[in-house]
């Protein structure tokens, strides 16, 4: 469609409107439960950091000259050996993490690694399972470059894999084809915060397995965990065959745009392929700072953070339980966020946000932008599917950046303009 000046953009820039993330972000308030956004660094570590980096470069100029150049597509190698065998010691990911290093590629953000894989993988008409709500960083990707995206219910441990089975047979008879991507979020997903036990961690695999269907394990908050870890699904993935796992910097170091994946050799390929074209390389001065961080201090900076977290997510959980009118909370164990739903199946989070909440100096994310703007559901009996529909009752509540005394007193606040909104 062409605009008052006569350029003709792209048929998506009409249904698709700018990221609720990004949107949120430009809001400055007091009471900030808005975007993922950690609260919790270690800023005196990461200045440590950069002034050893600092002396290092004045010793050595060569050093500096490769670092503030471009690099490999896939990332500098010694970055991808100190990532590797943190992924093999630490989250038991089957590879050596001496010689199998070329298995992790760097990208800008796991955002960027999510959204080359859909671009390498995805063709329109090409079907998609995600979980219902499912993280809009992927939602709209998907649905942007094509994909139908057929969405499963999930409970407090996530989404169902009984759902997931019968939603790859529904496929077969109304799409006519095996879906091509199962997207999860196995720790403290967003949005809901929940995690999935092993049992659906093995039997999700299990149904990727016996459909041929790449399993996308997106596991941004698996550092942050207030209780032990569960083994990552890619665990189950001795032959680097079936699963896809993508892990982030931005929840367990800093918001510095770096993500590192493990993934099948032949869709590897493809991903550096694309990334090669988004943006060449990633920034090596900012991997060489993550390399020290992670092969020297991230237990260091994850011993003090975890546990602060914790304190954050149980001052938001005992004020809900408290102010907010009837509805149901989630109640996670790790990562950045709680969902919470109305039993008001009229409450409207997003107007209500729009015209209440953010004049009161309030922000959170409402729910609705958690579900594909055109998608698909499985019904109530599981025997048919039908257009995806949003839940506007519901809101994504981070708890990650406001400290616990100014979380307790903004949603108190909030809690009671919703009652005074709800009844």
């Amino acid at each position: 469609m062409a605009n008052e000046r006569g350029y003709n953009f792209a048929t998506w820039t009409n249904f698709i409107e700018e990221s609720q993330i990004r949107t949120l972000l430009k809001y400055k308030v007091k009471y900030y439960f808005g975007g993922g956004k950690p609260g919790i660094m270690p800023t005196d570590i990461f200045a440590d950091i950069m002034i050893d980096i600092s002396n290092r470069y004045k010793k050595d100029s060569k050093l500096a000259l490769d670092d503030f150049n471009y690099g490999p597509t896939g990332g500098q190698p010694w970055f991808r050996k100190t990532l590797a065998k943190r992924l093999s010691d630490v989250r038991k990911i089957p590879i050596n993490g001496e010689d199998q290093w070329d298995h992790v590629t760097i990208t800008n953000g796991s955002q960027q690694a999510l959204y080359a894989i859909l671009d390498t993988l995805i063709d329109p008409g090409d079907v998609i399972i995600t979980p219902s709500p499912a993280y809009l960083g992927f939602l709209v990707p998907a649905v942007k470059l094509g994909a139908r995206v057929l969405t499963v219910d999930t409970d407090n441990d996530g989404i169902i894999p009984e759902q997931v089975e019968r939603a790859v047979h529904l496929s077969k008879i109304k799409f006519g084809k095996v879906p091509d991507l199962l997207y999860v979020v196995p720790d403290s997903d967003n949005p809901k915060g929940t995690t999935l036990p092993m049992s659906r961690r093995l039997a999700l695999f299990d149904i990727c397995e016996n459909h041929n269907i790449l399993l996308l394990e997106d596991s941004a908050y698996a550092e942050i965990q207030f209780e032990n870890n569960l083994k990552a699904i890619k665990t189950l993935d001795k032959d680097n065959n079936r699963v896809a796992y993508l892990g982030t910097s931005s929840k367990e170091a800093a918001v510095l745009r770096v993500g590192y994946s493990v993934l099948p050799e032949n869709v590897r390929e493809q991903v550096l392929k694309d990334k090669g074209y988004l943006d060449l390389c990633t920034a090596t001065l900012v991997q060489r700072i993550l390399d020290e961080y992670y092969s020297k201090y991230i237990d260091q900076a994850l011993n003090v953070s975890v546990p602060k977290y914790k304190e954050r997510y149980e001052a938001m959980a005992t004020a809900m339980d408290e102010f907010f009118p009837p509805g149901a909370r989630t109640d996670p164990t790790g990562g950045f966020f709680i969902w919470w739903k109305s039993e008001d199946p009229n409450f409207n989070s997003s107007e209500f946000m729009e015209r209440v909440a953010i004049p009161s100096d309030i922000l959170y994310v409402p729910g609705g932008p958690f579900y594909p703007i055109v998608g698909h559901r499985l019904t109530e009996d599981g025997n048919d599917i039908i257009a995806s529909v949003p839940e506007d009752n519901t809101m994504r509540l981070g708890f990650s950046y406001a400290t616990s005394d100014v979380i307790a007193e903004g949603i108190e606040k909030l809690g009671k303009l919703m009652t005074k909104e709800i009844g």
